[in-house]
Formats: C-alpha cells, sequence, structure tokens
C-alpha cells in the first residue's frame, strides 16, 4: 500500500474518470446511460456496454455514434471479458491521443444485471497501464423496486452489487406504494448504510449525484468526504440474507503509524481477502497534519491520498468495512494485537 499521497493527489484530477453503472436484470441500467448521454454535459463519453445474448444494446442506445461507445457484446463484463475490458480501455485511450475518436473526458461501464462489479474496479486498480490514464470515480448500483425485495432474498449478485455502491438509485420506484418503497430502502440500508440513495423515474435523476463523485471525496470538498464516512453506530446493520453481507465501523482515537496501518491490512487482505469486500476511511497517520484517504477493494487498494487538512474537529481514524462473515471483532482484535489500541 505504500505510496507517495501528495503525487497522488496531484495527479488524480489529470486522470480520466470512470463510473461503472452497475443493477440486476431489469434494474433499468441502460435507460439512465441513455438519459444521462442525451444531456449536453455528457457529450464526451466513452461508452463501455457489456450485454448477454446476441444483441449487443437496445435501439436507443444505438442513437449515439460508434465514436462515443466501444462495445463488449459476448461474455460477462467482470470475467470471461476482463482482458478485453484492459485492451477496450487502453485502445481508446490511444484512439483518443492519436486523434481517431472524440476527446471523450469520462467513461461509462455498463455491466451486465449478472456481474459481480469487483472485479472491474479491480481491473482499474491493478493494471498499471490504466491507472496512469483512468481513475475509478463511482460505482452506481440501480436497483429495481418492484422485483429487488424477492431478488436480495433469492440471488447474491445484486446484495453484493448494492453492498459496493458509491451511490444508489432507486428505478420504477412510481410503481410500488409508500410502505413497501420504505421497506426496500431500508433493506438497502441494512446492506450498505453509507451509500447516499435517491429515487429515479424513467432513469431521470440529477448528474450531479452520479459524477465526480471520487474526486469530491477525495480531494476537494471536504464536507463530502465527512458525509460520505459516516460512523453513526446505529446504522451499522449486519445483513441476515444469502451472502451475511454486513458493514461495520473502527475508531481509533489516537494517531497510529503508516506502518501499523499497512501491516493491519496487509494480514488481513491476506487471510480474508475476497470477503472484504470494501474498506474505505480516513486514518490519522502520525506526524501528518491531514488525514490519510484509503479505500479498497477485496485484496487491492488505491494509492492513499492525504488531505491538507481535516474535514471536521474529529482528528479520530474512522474506518468503515463492508465484509462477507468477518465480524467487527475479528478486526478489531486484529489492530489491537498489532498494536492500534482503543477502537470502538
Amino acid at each position: 500500500m505504500e505510496a507517495n499521497p501528495a503525487a497522488t493527489r496531484d495527479a488524480l484530477a489529470g486522470l480520466i474518470p470512470v463510473s461503472i453503472v452497475t443493477g440486476f436484470l431489469g434494474a433499468g441500467k441502460t435507460t439512465l446511460v441513455n438519459r444521462l448521454l442525451k444531456r449536453p454535459e455528457m457529450n464526451r463519453v466513452a461508452v463501455i456496454v457489456n450485454e448477454l445474448g446476441e444483441i449487443g444494446v437496445d435501439n436507443d442506445l444505438i442513437e449515439f455514434s460508434s465514436e462515443q461507445m466501444m462495445l463488449l457484446n459476448n461474455g460477462c463484463l467482470c470475467c470471461v471479458l476482463r482482458g478485453d475490458l484492459q485492451e477496450t480501455l487502453r485502445d481508446l485511450f490511444v484512439k483518443r491521443r492519436n486523434g481517431e475518436i472524440i476527446d471523450y473526458d469520462r467513461v461509462v461501464i455498463e455491466t451486465t444485471g449478472l456481474a459481480d462489479p469487483a472485479p472491474v474496479m479491480q481491473t482499474l486498480l491493478t493494471d498499471s497501464l490504466l491507472r496512469d490514464q483512468y481513475r475509478l470515480d463511482c460505482v452506481v448500483t440501480l436497483v429495481d423496486a418492484v422485483n429487488a425485495p424477492g431478488q436480495l432474498t433469492e440471488f447474491s449478485e445484486p446484495v453484493k452489487q448494492v453492498a459496493l455502491a458509491d451511490r444508489l438509485v432507486v428505478t420504477k420506484s412510481d410503481l410500488v406504494a409508500k410502505q413497501p418503497l420504505a421497506d426496500l430502502t431500508e433493506r438497502l440500508r441494512e446492506i450498505n448504510p453509507r451509500a447516499p440513495l435517491r429515487n429515479a423515474t424513467d432513469g431521470e435523476i440529477e448528474l450531479a449525484f452520479l459524477v465526480d463523485v471520487g474526486l469530491r471525496r477525495t480531494h476537494a470538498d471536504l464536507e463530502e468526504v465527512e458525509r460520505w464516512l459516516g460512523t453513526d453506530e446505529e446504522h451499522e446493520h449486519g445483513h441476515r440474507h444469502d451472502e451475511n453481507v454486513q458493514t461495520f465501523a473502527l475508531r481509533f482515537e489516537q494517531p497510529m503509524s503508516w506502518a501499523a496501518f499497512t501491516q493491519c491490512m496487509d494480514v488481513l487482505t491476506a487471510l480474508r481477502g475476497p470477503d472484504l469486500l470494501r474498506v474505505k476511511g480516513l486514518v490519522n497517520v502520525e506526524g501528518r497534519s491531514g488525514p490519510m484517504v484509503v479505500q479498497g477493494v477485496q485484496h487491492l487498494f488505491h494509492p492513499p491520498l492525504e488531505l491538507a487538512a481535516w474535514p471536521s474537529a474529529d482528528r479520530s481514524t474512522r474506518l468503515v468495512f463492508i465484509t462477507r462473515g468477518i465480524p467487527k471483532e475479528v478486526v478489531a482484535d486484529l489492530f489491537a494485537a498489532i498494536g492500534a489500541i482503543g477502537s470502538r
């Protein structure tokens, strides 16, 4: 996890942001992407679409020129076509640099309904060439208000899609009654209590909710860091279904050494990497004036970013974990054993 936080922070704004739009079958991903692309502010977007079956994309999306779109039309984006995703992103950048396609300033990846977004996220983290050109901006997960209650109980994929989201968008909310919608919202909060949630009708939602999420979170808007982190104990729920997904937070009042923090995470990822669905947090590192922003997916972590100042008077280390079958006590005991004492 070693990196030069200052250099990483300075380069962040120059990288092309990548948004992953995911959600279970029928959630309305293509409708949302179509609505976004029709907005003037989104006229320089490269779209990578993966669809199962022979028809690669619906008629609405075909309206847009091939220069705006690279289509992966067989297999699954998150596994079978993972290598092709890397090749496509590299090829897009080369063609952009050579003037063969539009000078796009954003990439949107629309996954299949059965996709696990974690490998896509990992691709952006691990490929050294991609890291020099792209940055993961956010994972937007769409949830079908009509069918999601059953899907979240029956299938594991939508549970993980919700757990890994930076933003949750509930679609078809106008087709369900008030109480079932409230019950679904509570269910989503159990799985991922810290992802902001909005309802969308016919794919319409404010653009600011979906773009430049990572940039605000790690660089520009310190208040966004505080909202994103959120460590309210009353919102810490373990999910009771399917994959045993649970979210919890650890807090450390005293500064810790960067070596102690990285040792804890190295041990945790080595032992339980596949079940460590996501980690986000602010770390108070000894000898630094601002916090270190860290986030990872399973066994892979973004380069850490050092903020110039704390977003509030609270200077405690706060770490949010989304895990599958890893209790809070196990992680807390590991930090205590290695030397980060006083968590709660």
